[in-house]
Parts: structure tokens; C-alpha cells; sequence
């Protein structure tokens, strides 16, 4: 099954490091970050769930969740999230899925044969409050994740379902907007940006929110 942006985010009941998740309840109105990994015990991923974990506060203002995905069995994600508490300094406080019969797996198409046929690649899901996947990243094997990207994403989201602008190129959190382009009508664009704005070009007009 192939996934794009603003498709349905797949639901599932699994069992994870947290008990049994059936998905979309587990959601509720939250947003959600769902992450996959090949395997436990693979160094790179075992740093970026230790990074996640650290990140707890900064999710919880964002009404964000995260979950985590690996093949193998809740025995192992125990033992695993013990190592990452011990090697990252932290305390896991987000469930892992046990993915062992792959079927979470193939609904997010996460084996490609071309990379392994068994082992799930790295791939990320934003998952909005409606369950509809607003993006996918996937990382080679020897690149981990940024975080703080995925975090600038989220906010980025947020921001521009709440507004009609759109966030310009290494956009952070209090910079410049660019209002988009459908936006025409001079009273509407009063109406909703009465701090004003500057054109810089009649297709790119740029304010702060």
C-alpha cells in the first residue's frame, strides 16, 4: 500500500512496549509522529529514541504524540528501551510498536525489497488531529533524524492550518510568513492581516503572525 499526503493514516490494534494500541483511539485529537526502524539494538535509531524522549515537553506543547515502530517483539523492545534509558540519559516515555508480523509494516509500505526484504526502512509520518498524513521523510540507514526539523515541520503545520500563509524556506517560528496567493480581495487581506504586510512582488507578500 503506497501512502501520500492527506491520505487517511492507516488504523491497527498492536501490541507494543505500552500494551495492545489500536491506533486512531490511541491518537484521539492529537497530532502524531509515528517513526519506524529496522530492527532494535541498531545504534543510530537507539539515539534518536533516546532524542524523542528528551523532546517529551516540547511535543506535549504542541499536542503531539509520538509512537515508535520496530520488527521485533515487546521482550526485546524492553530490554532495548532499558539500553536507551542507560546509554541516552533519559526515560522512554512513548510506546514502540511490536511489529513482528510486519502487518503495520506493509500498511505504511515500510519494506522496500530494494533496500531489505525483511527489515523495515527509516521512515517518519506527521499525522494531523483528522488522521491524515501531512508528511513522509525516509532516511537512509546512516543518517539519523532530525528532530528539531520534525518539530519546525509540526510547527509550520499548525501555524498555516490556522492561517492562509505559508511558511518560506528555512522558516523558524516568528519569521516572516508569505500570505498566499488566492488571498486577493483587499478587505480580506485587512480583515486577517491588519498588522499589514510588504510586497515584494504581487505574488509574494510576506508578514508576521
Amino acid at each position: 500500500m503506497t501512502l501520500r499526503l492527506g491520505d487517511l493514516a492507516p488504523d491497527f490494534v498492536q501490541q507494543s512496549s505500552a500494551g495492545e494500541i489500536s491506533f486512531h483511539q490511541w491518537l484521539g485529537d492529537s497530532w502524531g509522529v509515528l517513526f519506524s526502524h529496522p530492527a532494535d539494538f541498531t545504534p543510530v535509531c537507539t539515539t534518536e529514541l533516546g532524542l524523542t524522549a528528551k523532546l517529551d515537553d516540547e511535543f506535549k506543547q504542541r499536542n503531539v504524540k509520538a509512537i515508535a515502530l520496530s520488527i521485533d517483539p515487546v521482550e526485546s523492545h524492553q530490554v532495548w528501551i532499558n539500553d536507551i534509558n542507560e546509554t541516552q540519559n533519559t526515560q522512554v516515555n512513548f510506546p514502540i510498536i511490536a511489529d513482528a508480523d510486519r502487518k503495520v509494516s506493509e500498511l505504511y509500505d515500510l519494506i522496500h525489497p530494494n533496500a531489505s526484504t525483511t527489515a523495515t526502512v527509516r521512515s517518519l509520518f506527521i499525522i494531523d488531529p483528522q488522521k491524515k498524513i501531512r508528511l513522509i521523510i525516509t532516511y537512509p540507514a546512516s543518517t539519523g533524524r532530525n528532530f528539531h526539523e520534525i518539530l519546525r515541520v509540526i510547527d509550520s503545520l499548525q501555524l498555516t492550518d490556522s492561517h492562509l500563509v505559508a511558511t518560506p524556506g528555512n522558516w523558524q517560528p516568528g519569521d516572516e510568513v508569505v500570505i498566499v496567493p488566492s488571498l486577493q480581495d483587499p478587505v480580506e487581506l485587512e480583515r486577517r492581516f491588519p498588522q499589514g504586510f510588504r510586497a515584494v512582488k504581487p505574488y509574494l507578500r510576506l508578514t508576521r503572525i
